[in-house]
């Protein structure tokens, strides 16, 4: 029989791969797994972090092997490549940082003492995705190691990180159903019998089926199904699958299913078993302050839990494959998961850069065929940042063609970059699409984004349209009475919020959408309202700590649980002698006290209740707001002046102008000429950046051109692009405000001015 057991204690750790052959590990750390190396710096004040290779080593007894078993090492991941060693020999070699691979050591391993050693590197590479992303690329085993022992006759545990058992259905009528069922059995013979056992939740067996072919497709009618109704009613059955020879069961597998069947309408939206359910949620991302990447399961629960408290009924995986515990919470709680692959702002070129994306998309589906609660699969994400191609194209379709062919039953998906043209070929490769959005932030207004999402729909009505990413900055050190764009203020990304749900709530035919980002989360590039090394679009903080107002909103707006929330808490020194209180609740009414005094009036106009003209006394008032027996609480100071911190103050430099090109003349004729020593057009972002003078430089022609302040910060994530590669992409040429060879000529002679200093 089977036995697993997790090895993740008592491992060394050395920065340095040249210790490779140290067998005493004398000078190593001692660590525990999950581990990264960039826990701290990869989200940090300062720029830059540690991308390197890194070793790891165990020491694993064996008291004796058996003969008729073989035995295997499962990393669940290791970022982004990495060879195993046992007992100083290659053992396996895998590429990409997220997803599960398997070694078989049978052969490799003695009586006594073993050493496993594993070097692993999150250095750049051409060939291994992502490399250029809004996101910090953590290295290490950020996930559990197992050491499994099975019979020589078991479930297949060489392919793709598999289960070695597919599992699906179909939901027909009446409580009917067909649970299909496909076991890969490696070393079966002619006296080998597949034994399949289904148990409803309760435990109780319900179905069991006996198939003497492996490898074949197994349909076992079933009556009377309960379905899997998302986080209405996440029913789950569980269908064991055995090995037997004779009398004995010589392997077992298990997996969680549910019944269940869904379609997406262009004109309607979502339907889950036949009942409209529109999809509003949020991403996530798999890392935590402190920890990095690294996360253990109750990481994976505290999240889980978050996301649902949320009122969200779907999230976004982004941008990778997570943990297969996060992906089990998800069936368990019936959270509707969008799975994707890294492939991400930029196509690298070359085919093997291609194959690599084309086996992350293999493994990301074969290893998570069997779980109920992913939907899509998403083959990219605002790929054309880098430009786009013809070649690019064929990849894409390559990739959705991949992922139907492996698996029919579910749809695919790409999150495509605000700028891409609404009649673009890519919008046409999937089975639905999404875009992301940022209007009322990094440009534009926030009733921008109901004419852009009501404009794509017009023009192409036959397109399931969903909206993949939006949000706003929100650090809840900053408040405001007059909330503004870019003030990085609790008050204004409330705000952004309000307008985005009723938005939402106006327009059931977006099948999905997700607020970017759940939680704050480390991109090391960043440098954003003072808070550098993370992107703090959360609704909760990146401790996992501090529910941020707009949490609330969400709450309020599509959870059934009762909730009642006094905005700005944290906003408790007030100037003002009269001022507005905002509730978030889903209440019918709320009325609200203030220093025992009952403001006038009930308000009926959830989610978002405002009471104006709120007076305050000198020294602190005590809020009150109730409805239905629940009460919420806020004290806020009445004082002569705000504290100044509440503002957040702009260094010079770090963002860029407008009006750069007022006093230029655009129709010169200007030849682009190069001085060694200087900068200029050919150097990269990053080289660039070093110098204070020439990135001001370009930050401020790259604002002028596309007519939007970005930071800084913002074009570091381009960061191993040349000014050319920006200027040139699709993406930027359906935002240039002007000719880009001007452009180019322009920057390249200013920063021709710029000496490199070394």
């Amino acid at each position: 029989m089977r036995k697993e057991s997790v090895i993740n204690e008592n491992w060394y750790f050395t920065d340095s791969s040249d210790n490779f052959g140290d067998a005493t590990f004398t000078e190593w750390q001692k660590i525990n797994l999950p581990h990264t190396w960039n826990a701290k710096d990869g989200a940090d004040e300062k720029a830059g972090y540690k991308r390197t290779e890194c070793m790891y080593a165990k020491e694993i007894f064996f008291p004796g092997t058996e003969e008729t078993s073989e035995y295997y090492l499962e990393f669940g991941a290791a970022a982004s490549e990495c060879t195993v060693y046992v007992n100083g020999k290659e053992a396996v070699s895998h590429k990409g940082g997220y997803s599960v691979f398997r070694a078989n050591i049978t052969d490799l391993i003695n009586s006594g003492k073993n050493i496993i050693t594993a070097k692993v590197s999150n250095k750049q590479s051409e060939e291994v995705y992502p490399q250029m992303a809004d996101f910090t690329f953590y290295g290490g085993l950020h996930r559990s190691v197992k050491l499994i022992e099975v019979n020589k006759t078991h479930f297949e545990l060489d392919f793709r990180g598999a289960e070695g058992i597919a599992v699906t259905s179909d939901v027909l009528r009446g409580g009917k159903a067909v649970l299909k069922i496909t076991s890969y059995v490696k070393n079966a013979d002619e006296n080998t019998v597949l034994r399949y056992t289904v148990s409803d939740s309760a435990g109780k067996t319900v179905s069991e089926y006996y198939e003497n072919e492996t490898g074949k497709t197994t349909e076992i009618p079933m009556q009377g199904v309960n379905l899997w109704q998302g986080i209405k009613s996440p029913y789950l059955y569980t269908v064991k699958a055995e090995i037997i020879r004779f009398n004995e069961v010589l392997d077992t597998v298990t997996v969680k299913h549910g019944f269940r069947s869904f379609s997406v309408d262009p004109e309607k939206g979502f339907f889950l078993n036949g009942e409209l359910t529109p999809l509003r949620g949020v991403s996530r991302h798999g890392d935590k302050l402190g920890k990095g990447i690294a996360l253990d399961i109750s990481d994976h629960e505290t999240d889980c839990t978050l996301i649902l408290d949320s009122g969200a009924n779907t999230v976004r995986l982004a941008h990778y494959q997570h943990s297969r515990e996060f992906y089990d919470l998800c069936d368990r709680y019936g959270l509707i998961v969008w799975a994707e692959i890294p492939f991400i702002s930029k196509m690298m070129s070359g085919r093997e850069a291609h194959e690599n994306c084309v086996t992350q998309l293999k493994e990301l589906i074969y290893q998570n065929y069997n779980h109920t609660s992913i939907f899509f699969w998403g083959i990219s994400n605002e790929i054309t940042i880098g430009g786009s191609s013809g070649e690019l194209v064929a990849n894409l379709k390559e990739l959705n063609s991949l992922a139907k062919e492996i698996d029919s039953t579910r749809l695919t998906t790409m999150a495509q970059v605000s700028g891409l043209p609404m009649d673009d070929v890519q919008n046409r490769i999937t089975d639905v699409i999404a875009y992301n959005h940022y209007f009322g932030w990094y440009s534009g207004k926030t009733e921008d984004n109901e004419k852009w999402l009501d404009e794509f729909h017009r023009r192409n009505p036959d397109v399931a349209l969903g909206l993949s990413e939006y949000g706003c900055e929100g650090i809840i050190s900053y408040h405001n009475s007059e909330p503004a764009s870019g003030d990085y203020s609790e008050e204004y990304q409330s705000l952004y919020h309000e307008h985005m749900v009723k938005i939402l709530k106006e327009r059931p035919w977006i099948w999905g959408s997700y607020v970017w980002n759940m939680f704050d989360f480390g991109s090391d590039a960043r440098d954003e309202g003072g808070v550098a090394g993370r992107n703090n679009k959360g609704l909760v903080t990146f401790d996992r700590k501090i529910k941020k107002d707009s949490f609330y909103l969400y709450k309020a707006a599509f959870s059934k649980d009762k909730t009642l929330h006094i905005c700005s808490k944290r906003y408790s020194v007030r100037k003002d002698e009269e001022i507005s209180i905002k509730v978030y609740s889903n209440c019918e009414s709320v009325t609200l006290t203030v220093n025992g005094e009952k403001i006038p009036g009930e308000i009926t106009q959830g989610p978002v209740f405002i009471f104006e003209g709120v007076k305050l006394t000198e020294g602190i008032n005590l809020i009150q707001a109730e409805s239905n027996g629940i009460t919420d609480t806020a004290y806020i100071r009445k004082t002569d002046r705000e504290p100044e911190n509440y503002q957040y103050k702009e260094l010079p430099g770090k963002t860029g102008v407008t009006n750069w090109f007022e006093n230029k003349d655009l129709k010169k004729k200007r030849e682009l000429t190069f001085k060694d020593g200087y900068y200029s057009v050919n150097n990269s972002v990053n080289e660039i950046m070093k110098s204070e003078e020439a990135g001001s430089v370009l930050v401020n022609a790259f604002s002028s051109a596309v007519g939007m302040k970005l930071k800084k910060s913002m074009l570091m994530i381009m960061g191993d692009q040349t000014p050319i590669e920006m200027f040139n992409s699709d993406l930027s040429r359906n935002s240039l405000k002007t000719d880009a060879s001007a452009v180019l000529a322009i920057l390249n002679e200013e920063l021709q001015k710029i000496k490199i200093e070394n």
